[in-house]
This record gives C-alpha cells, sequence and structure tokens, in this order.
C-alpha cells in the first residue's frame, strides 16, 4: 500500500511543476515583451528629439554614508566623487565652446564667491581722498618719518634667557630690516630698555618672546612716542629650513610692498611696517619685503628679482618667513599696567563672522 500511494503521489508532484514552470515562461515572455516595446519607444523619442537621457549610477536617495562595509564605502565615495568631477568638466567645455562662438557677445565670466569677495562692509574703511584720513597722516606719530625727517633706527631683543631658535630668527630678521641691531635682554624690564633706546636715537623696539624654545610672540613698538603693537608669530621658517631659497640677502635696502590694510586700524598697522624700512629703496639689490593682509593674518616674506629677459621676471625667496597675527595696539609705548589701548582682539566677541575682517 505503501508504494501504491508513493507512486500515486508522483505523478500529482510533476504536474504541479510543470504547471509553475509554464508560469514561469509566461512571465518572462511577458517580460521580455515589454522591455522591445520600451525599447522601441525610447528609440523612436531619441530619433525624433535626438537628446538621451543622462546616465545615472546612483538613484536620487542614495547616500554613500548608509554603506556599512568600510571598504565599498570608500570605494563608492571616489565613485561619486568621479563622476561629479566629470559632470564638472563636461560642463566647463560646453560653456567654453559657446564662449568661443559668441565671440565678443559672450557674456562676462562669473566671479567665483570667496570670503574675501563677500566680506562684511567696515564703516572705517579707509579712502585715499579722503580729507580726514590725509589730516590725521599728517599729524599721526609716523609723519616724521613719512615727511623725511628722521631715519629709521631699529632695536631687536628678545625675552629673558632665548633659546637658539629665538636668537637666530632675530639674527635673520636683522639682515633683512637695514639699520637693525641685536641686544641681550640680559634680564632688563622693557620699562628700563625703553628710556635708553630713546637716549641713543632708536626709532623702533622689537621684542620677541619664546615658549617652548619657539617664537611665539612679536612686540613692535614705535619711539619715542609709540604706538605699541602686539602680535601673535607663528608659522616661522628659518632660512636653513627653506626650500630651494636664494643666497643670503645682500645689505642694499629693500622694497616694502604692503597689501589689503584697507581700514583705520589696518593702515596704522601698514605705516608702522612701513616706518621700519629706509625712506629710498637700492633696486639694484633687487630685494622685495613684503607684507600681505589676508583674513587679518600678516604674511611675510622676502624676495629678490630674477630678470630672465626683457619681459619675464622671476622671484626667489630669500627668508626667513612668518605670519603675524594682531592681538592689542596700544597708545604710547609698551606699558602692560597702565598703558591705553586703542584696539584689543576679543576672539569671542569679535569673531562672530568668518566674513568680518578688522585690517
Amino acid at each position: 500500500m505503501a508504494m501504491d500511494d508513493q507512486a500515486a503521489g508522483q505523478p500529482r508532484e510533476t504536474k504541479e511543476k510543470k504547471k509553475k514552470q509554464k508560469k514561469m515562461k509566461e512571465k518572462k515572455q511577458k517580460l521580455s515583451k515589454t522591455q522591445e516595446e520600451n525599447t522601441a519607444k525610447g528609440a523612436n523619442d531619441t530619433s525624433e528629439n535626438d537628446v538621451k537621457p543622462p546616465e545615472t549610477s546612483f538613484p536620487p536617495t542614495f547616500s554613500v554614508s548608509e554603506i556599512k562595509n568600510k571598504q565599498r564605502r570608500h570605494f563608492m565615495f571616489l565613485k561619486f566623487k568621479m563622476e561629479k568631477r566629470k559632470e564638472k568638466l563636461a560642463l566647463k567645455k560646453k560653456r567654453k565652446k559657446e564662449r568661443a562662438a559668441l565671440g565678443d557677445n559672450a557674456p562676462p565670466k562669473p566671479v567665483p564667491k570667496t570670503i574675501e569677495n563677500q566680506r562684511v562692509y567696515d564703516e572705517t574703511t579707509v579712502d585715499p581722498q579722503d580729507e580726514e584720513v590725509a589730516f590725521d597722516e599728517g599729524t599721526d606719530e609716523f609723519s616724521s618719518y613719512f615727511n623725511r625727517l628722521i631715519n629709521p633706527k631699529v632695536l631687536i631683543t628678545t625675552s629673558d634667557r632665548p633659546r637658539g631658535r629665538t636668537v637666530k630668527f632675530c639674527e635673520q630678521l636683522a639682515t633683512v630690516i637695514p639699520d637693525s641691531h641685536v641686544y641681550y635682554r640680559r634680564g632688563l624690564a622693557l620699562k628700563k630698555v625703553i628710556p635708553q633706546c630713546i637716549a641713543r636715537g632708536f626709532t623702533y623696539l622689537i621684542v620677541i618672546n619664546e615658549d617652548r624654545k619657539m617664537p611665539n610672540g612679536l612686540v613692535l613698538s614705535h619711539l619715542p612716542n609709540g604706538p605699541t603693537a602686539h602680535f601673535k608669530v607663528s608659522s616661522v621658517r628659518l632660512r636653513k629650513e627653506m626650500k630651494r631659497r636664494g643666497k643670503d640677502p645682500t645689505p642694499h635696502t629693500p622694497e616694502v610692498i604692503l597689501n589689503n590694510f584697507s581700514t583705520r586700524l589696518g593702515h596704522s598697522i601698514g605705516r608702522m611696517f612701513a616706518a621700519l624700512f629706509p625712506h629710498d629703496p637700492q633696486f639694484v639689490g633687487r630685494q622685495v619685503a613684503t607684507f600681505h593682509n589676508q583674513r587679518d593674518f600678516i604674511f611675510f616674506r622676502f624676495h629678490r628679482y630674477i630678470f630672465k629677459n626683457e619681459k619675464r621676471v622671476g622671484i626667489q625667496e630669500l627668508g626667513p618667513r612668518f605670519t603675524l597675527k594682531l592681538r592689542s595696539l596700544q597708545k604710547g609705548t609698551f606699558d602692560s599696567k597702565f598703558g591705553e589701548y586703542e584696539w584689543v582682539h576679543k576672539r569671542h566677541e569679535m569673531d562672530t563672522s568668518r566674513r568680518k575682517f578688522h585690517l
């Protein structure tokens, strides 16, 4: 009886399998027909409009961060980035062709948005033709220098017990600024140093402070009546640490370039830097000292011109290089206790926007 039941069950199973296979075949045929119809429609559409639909490898709601496998996620991110780059290059080529086809009638190139050109307007921005600014320049502490009544003479010193890197930085800074002299503090307070500087005819006092054997601060005091500026120093590179640097600078007086000091505060800081150097640069030396202000960071570079031919000119960096950030501007000479401050950088109150600058 058991054998008969098995024999009777086998044809039923085969019938069910055949039915399932028929259904699967019918489904496949329907799918193939719909695909053929879609391809035919797509071919007709492309022939009519000659426009191919964009190929998208990622769905619109796709997020790479949803992939849990780290290697796969990294691979897909790179792929996504490459596709974006290809689209950008294709759009750039298309615009270039359109611009070449239009010629003179082409629209102007769009200006990219940067933090500098999106800067928040400052009311203290200096207009060079303003009478008030001209009057202030004629009566400020630097007027005697710009009227050619005095020649700059600079004393460079350090904090107590300076280390080798700070000493080398002072020595190299003295080769950049003409008529500058390096003296060691020997434990003297600045209130005692300043009267001695004034008695010996110095017009500037530069103090290099250090922390953990690295220069980290600079005090620039104009003598005899001030003002005094305190800067944070960073990114100091000495000459030996620079690649492809030129030979040591010559004793010629360099040119001075001041960039982007646009506000009243920046204007006074720029005049402080300008008064460090003698009036008439010696162009024979082909040396240039640059103070470039960008986003309230003052980048110092020292270069030499290299004339390759009548039209081409190259530059060669001589060093040292460093970056300054203004901390405070004080009236008069250095006085940490009773000094009157014109401007103090308060980070939490002033740095509320990335597009607001003070220099």
